[in-house]
């Protein structure tokens, strides 16, 4: 659904990209294989089967995200750094020849398919490409004075992404309104954002002049029938329209025409201006309806005609002709955006074709997201907090410093014993929504009360349904997990696990008791409860652990204080807990956008 979905979504001229949802079907394909495959399309094999647990389905995911990029844009080594710089939260030397692989057989497996269509072996799909810009400009010079232009240009570049950022975090909010009324209102929605983009493409052109062809172009002028630099569109012969050459192409044509070298005069600033708006407006708005898109490719786009704009007002201040400052344009507005730097900085250069612009990419890159910060967040951390991920920064907020774990943990917690009745497992997982419990041994088994360790939801829920229960409260050693196997405690495919309900058990198994010792993890994680909270989220995220135990500083009493889980580090919970923290001298300096009305 996803590849036909991005397939209609790209051909009806939304303005939305394909590389998103490509990173999603490589995330999807690695998420398959790291549950053995699917048997609901009979797709399985048993070697997948080593591969079903949490630390290699991460990996796969992380891999399949890697080769989604390098595909969108045949940037293999820009794919191994988004997945090193957004997707991986702990990364290791394994999982970097892992992806580099995986993105090595993705760019060959492309390049094939490519000479294919070059060889004229792809029928009415053309030379194909996806998205190659191959926009070299030989021989580039640049000079000191050319640096203040690029670093104004940074700044603005900084400026629009927060301001994009801002309006885009909206409309996604208004957009979840509207999609929460119904399957109706989403199809409504998304009808009224694909007529209005056909008023405005097929409208915004008749008020563009048309202007004579140039004399020395290498293709023909007008262009008619094929993609090109000169639409005619209306035009008298030997004329083109230049906002119509924009619009009535696909956005990878745009950015060809406005990334070429030598087309200096090929479009007018008022033209430039409008296509800027258009698409500033259109990427936000075509985001978020219900079709698979992507915002690479349109912040790509309209970064730049930003970046052609400003050529055109100060070009006369530099060496630099406007479609190197539509590559610099594109690459300020991403960092000011998505504030990436060193995969943006690599794929930009394999779509480019021009390790020459690397120092001047990097410095816009670098200021972009500076100034970006300086306002807001990235977008995708912006679109997580729409949707409720509990995703986790890489970095402790100031304030994380002043906390320890004790001030953060929120009850009630929920205890087992080692020996366990059946009715009150069945009575805590059902008014629960707890994935991980402590088990804690006592008298008769213990002179004093003792973390015995930790035991999950979906071992409890195996051991209610396998039935394995005694009449008597006594331990049963070892021998009790004889009667399992390792593949009865493997993890099921996503979204297909045993729930509680499913589960049926009569009034007198209710009464019996579990043995919960043979199926415990005895040596779970844990972290004094006066431990900082920010040492503490490192040590969470870097580990890739999903429960955190904290236990008392001082010996003699319950052995365990609470749980910590991803939600316990969020922002939100912590200064809900702590407001005064909204005030502290410590918080990240950051200015704010003036609300919209």
């Amino acid at each position: 659904m996803q590849i036909v979905g991005s397939i209609c979504a790209v051909s009806s001229s939304l303005n939305v990209g394909k590389a998103s949802p490509m990173v999603h079907i490589g995330a999807c394909i690695g998420a398959i294989m790291g549950q053995g495959g699917s048997k609901k399309f009979r797709l399985t094999w048993k070697w997948l089967q080593v591969f079903k647990n949490d630390r290699d389905r991460r990996d796969l995911v992380t891999c399949g995200s890697a080769a989604g990029i390098a595909a969108a844009f045949r940037a293999p080594v820009g794919g191994v750094l988004f997945a090193l710089e957004e997707m991986a939260s702990w990364w290791r030397s394994a999982l970097l020849w892992r992806a580099f692989f995986t993105t090595a057989i993705a760019a060959i497996v492309l390049r094939a398919l490519i000479d294919a269509c070059l060889r004229g072996e792809c029928g009415l799909f053309g030379k194909g490409g996806l998205i190659m810009y191959d926009v070299t400009s030989a021989n580039i010079s640049y000079h000191l004075r050319d640096v203040p232009p690029v670093i104004l240009l940074a700044v603005i570049g900084g400026i629009l992404g927060s301001i994009y950022n801002h309006l885009l975090h909206k409309i996604l909010q208004i957009y979840n309104l509207v999609n929460e009324k119904g399957i109706a209102y989403k199809v409504i929605l998304a009808c009224c954002i694909s007529i209005s983009t056909s008023c405005l493409l097929f409208g915004l052109p008749w008020i563009a002049s048309c202007r004579p062809c140039p004399s020395n172009t290498p293709e023909p002028c007008p262009t008619i029938g094929r993609s090109g630099n000169y639409k005619k569109f209306q035009c008298p012969p030997d004329h083109y329209n230049d906002l119509a050459s924009l619009f009535f192409n696909t956005n990878d044509d745009a950015i060809k025409n406005l990334f070429s070298k030598d087309t200096d005069t090929e479009f007018h600033h008022s033209s430039m201006l409008i296509f800027f708006a258009t698409c500033f407006l259109l990427s936000t708005f075509s985001y978020g309806i219900v079709v698979p898109a992507g915002l690479f490719v349109p912040v790509i786009v309209t970064g730049a005609a930003y970046g052609r704009l400003v050529g055109m007002y100060v070009g006369f201040a530099t060496n630099l002709n406007h479609g190197l400052f539509a590559v610099l344009g594109s690459a300020a507005l991403l960092g000011g955006s998505m504030r990436m730097t060193v995969s943006l900085c690599v794929i930009i250069l394999e779509l480019t074709d021009n390790l020459l612009l690397l120092p001047l990419i990097m410095l816009v890159l670098l200021i972009s997201k500076t100034v970006g910060d300086a306002f807001d967040e990235n977008i995708y951390d912006l679109i997580m907090n729409i949707k409720g991920f509990p995703y986790l920064e890489a970095y402790a907020e100031p304030y994380m410093r002043q906390l320890t774990v004790g001030d953060v943990v929120t009850g009630p917690l929920q205890i087992f014993h080692g020996i366990e009745k059946v009715g009150n497992i069945v009575h805590v997982l059902k008014t629960t929504k707890h994935n991980g419990f402590p088990v804690v041994d006592e008298l008769p088994l213990s002179s004093y009360p003792v973390l015995f360790g930790l035991i999950l939801r979906a071992h409890l829920i195996t051991l209610l349904k396998k039935k394995s229960f005694w009449r008597m409260p006594a331990p049963l050693g070892a021998d009790a997990s004889l009667r399992f196997s390792a593949d009865d405690f493997t993890k099921k495919g996503l979204g297909h696990g045993d729930q509680i309900g499913d589960i049926k058990l009569s009034k007198e198994e209710l009464e019996m008791f579990v043995d919960l010792h043979p199926f415990t993890n005895t040596s779970p994680y844990t972290v004094v409860e006066t431990m900082s909270l920010a040492k503490a989220l490192s040590l969470f995220r870097e580990v890739g652990l999903r429960h955190l135990l904290v236990i008392p500083s001082v010996s003699g009493g319950i052995p365990v204080v609470g749980i910590l889980t991803r939600h316990d580090f969020m922002p939100k919970h912590i200064l809900n807990l702590h407001p005064q923290l909204l005030q502290s001298r410590w918080r990240r300096l950051r200015f704010k956008l003036p609300r919209l009305r």
